[in-house]
């Protein structure tokens, strides 16, 4: 699995630790319609080029954009950068694409002013909060802006959340004789050895998602994940945690047979697996409910600070909203999507069914939940 992960959970006192070059000598951003173009950099919405055909006419003349961190097998991500590549003729150079957020921002900072610095980010949202807060970003407001809930953006436009889902349980049933569809199921003898995490959950995100549902399943909330950590010191205790990390390998091979993670990343798998032997179901827990979204951003000396622009128009148009939707994520405007009939139908009924609307906790809530998650987890499940 992706380190990106981490994202989600990563300190808001981000280290800045230094990324190695690598190759020939780095080169400085400026010249042409780069860096040094100040409308382009300073544009907070398509209205300040003149409209969007205007902003598409000046990303071309750029041609290039620089993202990182984006694994093409993450919630469609492959082709996303594709059908941009396609659309526009501006040719994409995606690094690091395993990295994690906390590589994002630390990219931001020591290749600021460079050529091939990152353009955007996709963020896990503690890393938005951070780096908006560290005024590492550009503000800018996409066309369908009004369209992103409120408390799902930051209100300047520094960042949106883009497309998200929720902690469930996938399951081989090939090798699982009667799959678990709760919390309280996972503590069931017969699944002894077979339970694992997306990492260490103080590390990466979805692990750490992974716990705070556990929590909010064993009467703990936002405010206190304590029930979640003690759930895996239990299921610990009673021989049903593997603390083996699961990534498409383990599924595959069947090292974790049962595993806690994204919905929309557990569905990639019974999709890509089912050709291999892999009976791959899915469900989100009624008795854990747990939701996240990764936030989009733009690098405030983005290098192509119009093709940057240009990249989040495409992600929040219904073309790239759909794009989400078809690699089993939910994207932010589906709501408005479902409304003006935008959605792709057939892939809505491909999601994970769930039922209610998503509630998010407040980066104190999270602050408090790490600073909780750190001190605890290791005694919880060493041994």
């Amino acid at each position: 699995m992706s380190t990106r992960t981490a994202g989600l959970v990563a300190a808001l006192t981000i280290t800045t630790s230094v990324i190695a070059a690598c190759g020939a000598a780095p080169t400085t951003a400026g010249g042409g319609s780069g860096a040094g173009d100040s409308k382009a950099a300073s544009a907070t919405s398509a209205q300040d080029f003149g409209g969007l055909d205007k902003l598409v006419e000046a990303a071309k003349k750029e041609g290039k954009l620089n993202t990182i961190a984006l694994p093409p097998d993450w919630a469609n991500y492959g082709e996303v950068i594709k059908a941009f590549e396609a659309k526009y003729g501006i040719k994409i150079t995606s690094d690091n694409p395993d990295g994690s957020s906390q590589d994002e921002i630390n990219a931001v900072k020591t290749l600021k002013g460079q050529d091939r610095a990152p353009d955007v980010l996709d963020l896990g949202s503690a890393f938005a909060l951070s780096g908006a807060q560290e005024g590492l970003f550009a503000p800018y407001k996409v066309q369908s802006w009004d369209k992103i809930p409120d408390g799902q953006k930051e209100t300047g436009g520094a960042w949106y959340y883009d497309y998200g889902g929720y902690i469930s349980i996938g399951c081989d049933a090939k090798r699982v004789k009667t799959c678990p569809e709760t919390f309280a199921d996972l503590l069931k003898p017969e699944y002894k050895g077979m339970v694992a995490l997306n990492g260490d959950p103080t590390k990466a995100g979805a692990a750490f998602a992974g716990v705070y549902a556990a929590s909010l399943a064993n009467q703990g909330s936002f405010d206190d994940i304590q029930p979640g950590i003690d759930f895996f010191k239990k299921l610990k205790e009673n021989g049903n945690f593997n603390p083996v990390e699961a990534t498409p390998a383990t599924v595959e091979k069947g090292e974790t047979p049962i595993t806690l993670d994204w919905d929309y990343l557990q569905a990639s798998y019974a999709k890509e697996f089912s050709s291999k032997g892999v009976d791959w179901k899915i469900a989100i827990p009624a008795d854990g409910q747990y939701a996240n979204f990764y936030a989009q951003a733009i690098n405030k000396w983005a290098p192509h600070p119009a093709a940057a622009r240009l990249w989040q128009e495409f992600l929040y148009s219904a073309e790239g909203q759909n794009l989400w939707l078809k690699g089993y994520a939910r994207p932010v405007l589906l709501p408005s999507m479902q409304e003006d009939g935008s959605a792709d139908a057939a892939m809505v009924a491909q999601l994970p069914k769930v039922e209610g609307t998503p509630t998010f906790p407040t980066p104190d809530q999270v602050n408090k939940a790490k600073e909780v998650l750190a001190s605890g987890w290791g005694a919880a499940v060493s041994g």
